[in-house]
C-alpha cells in the first residue's frame, strides 16, 4: 500500500518482533511508520531510521539517532496541493537535518508528538 501513498503505522509489537535483532537488552517500540519502503521506528531509548535501497530492496541502512543528539524538529504538514508532510530533525554537529516524507497515511502531529515525548526528556 505504501507505493499507492498510503503509509501507516506499524503496530509497535510486531515491530518489536520483526527489528528484535537491532534491539538493546529491555529496548521497547514505542511506535513504528512505515514509509513506501521505508521504516521509522521510536523505542524508548532511540530513533531507528530503516532505510531499503536498490532495486530489490535487499540492502538495507540502519540509522541510529539517540534521542538526546537531536537538537530541534519541525514537521511541515500537508495541504491542498502539496498531500504530503516533513519531518526534519536536525542532529548536533551537523547542519543539514535529516528529511523524511510522510503521506497522507500518517499523522504528523502523532509522529511530532512522539517525538516531543522522548526529545524532551
Amino acid at each position: 500500500m505504501g507505493l499507492f501513498g498510503n503509509a501507516h503505522t506499524i503496530d509497535p509489537t510486531s515491530a518489536q518482533r520483526d527489528y528484535a535483532r537491532l534491539l538493546g537488552q529491555g529496548e521497547q517500540v514505542h511506535a513504528a511508520f512505515l514509509l513506501i519502503r521505508d521504516t521509522i521506528l521510536f523505542t524508548d531509548r532511540r530513533l531507528v531510521l530503516v532505510d531499503k535501497q536498490g532495486l530489490t530492496g535487499k540492502k538495507v541502512e540502519y540509522h541510529s539517532i539517540p534521542y538526546r543528539s537531536i537538537t530541534h524538529f519541525s514537521v511541515e504538514t500537508a495541504g491542498h496541493f502539496d498531500l504530503d508532510a516533513e519531518l526534519k530533525i536536525w542532529l548536533s554537529g551537523s547542519a543539514a537535518p535529516i528529511e523524511k516524507t510522510f503521506t497522507k497515511g500518517v499523522d504528523i502531529y502523532e509522529v511530532q508528538a512522539i517525538l516531543t515525548q522522548f526529545v524532551a526528556r
